[in-house]
């Protein structure tokens, strides 16, 4: 799947040649294939010249691209470049030499216990059986895009790359996660706990388990009364306390963490047997889901004088 990643900035003139209906319906019919002019003003029933001032436009934003190719005589011949186009609506952070960026994919996990229904999905298919906690433990478990489980725990190593001497400023735990419903529930909710180093920094509750609908990324062999996508996360953890999405949720701070007593910091995705909400949690990496990551880690610190 191509993307187009745009900022606010970037995204003006794309929105521009996207406000048409004629455009719109161009880029629908470019999936189907490369096509010249004439073939998609047919299609359209559009005159010639109103479908070349708007494939020109298209072209002009960067979104179809245009080659001249041998046929009665050389023809235009135009493509459609992307198949998703996202706008970032945050304010891009400028890049800071102290900050410690990690993707860790899924299937990634050094220790777990998990209770069915459970399984893992790669990009291709299932992985192991299904609704067998066993599987979790296959070799195959790394290639792992999607992972589920009613009650338990995943874990993972993230390497500790701080630095001697330095000292840690804030923790950030980012995952596309929601609750486990069998196929799929919008309304199902599930209390999912993140720890570091075994110490709990908050717990989030996901309203639902949501499919339906197909994730940007999710396969299409992939059936839409699955689980398709889920919502990005965000945990972390400072000198003032733990956060989910900016809200505080404890005063447990990043010094309490220990995070340089040891030479990975551990992070644990769970759902507790004695929560309220046991409705589980779908864990999705870079090939299912609305997010192209995995577990994201980043960690700020600062140099001490």
């Amino acid at each position: 799947m191509r993307t187009l990643q745009l900022t606010l900035e970037e995204a003006i003139e794309i929105c521009k040649a996207l406000s048409n209906e004629h455009r719109m319906e161009m880029l629908k019919i470019l999936s189907q294939g490369p096509m010249n002019v004439n073939e998609i003003s047919d299609i359209m029933s559009l005159p010639f010249s109103t479908a070349a001032v708007n494939i020109k436009k298209l072209e002009d934003a960067g979104l179809i691209s245009t080659e001249l190719i041998p046929g009665r005589g050389m023809q235009k011949v135009s493509s459609k470049k992307y198949d998703r186009i996202v706008i970032n609506l945050r304010k891009e952070e400028p890049l800071d030499e102290n900050i410690i960026t990690i993707d860790m994919p899924i299937g990634e996990y050094v220790d777990c216990d998990v209770e069915s229904t459970c399984g893992l999905v790669s990009e291709t298919g299932l992985i192991g059986m299904q609704d067998e906690p066993r599987t979790f433990y296959e070799p195959d478990r790394k290639n792992a895009e999607l992972l589920w489980f009613r009650r338990g725990f995943v874990e993972y190593r993230f390497p500790n790359r701080i630095p001697y001497g330095a000292e840690e400023e804030n923790l950030e735990i980012v995952a596309e996660i929601c609750s486990e419903a069998p196929y799929h529930k919008l309304d199902w909710p599930s209390d999912i706990t993140v720890w570091v180093n075994n110490i709990e920094v908050g717990t989030w509750t996901s309203p639902g388990d949501f499919g339906g609908q197909r994730g940007f990324l999710t396969p299409g062999w992939w059936h839409t009364e699955n689980t398709q996508y889920g919502l990005l996360k965000n945990w972390s953890i400072n000198k003032e306390g733990s956060f989910i999405d900016g809200i505080k949720q404890s005063d447990v701070t990043i010094t309490e963490l220990g995070l340089q007593l040891k030479p990975f910091i551990s992070v644990r995705f769970g759902v507790k047997k004695d929560a309220v909400n046991a409705g589980g949690m779908n864990l999705f990496g870079h090939r299912f889901g609305n997010y192209e990551q995995g577990i994201i880690m980043k960690l700020l610190y600062s140099n001490k004088s």
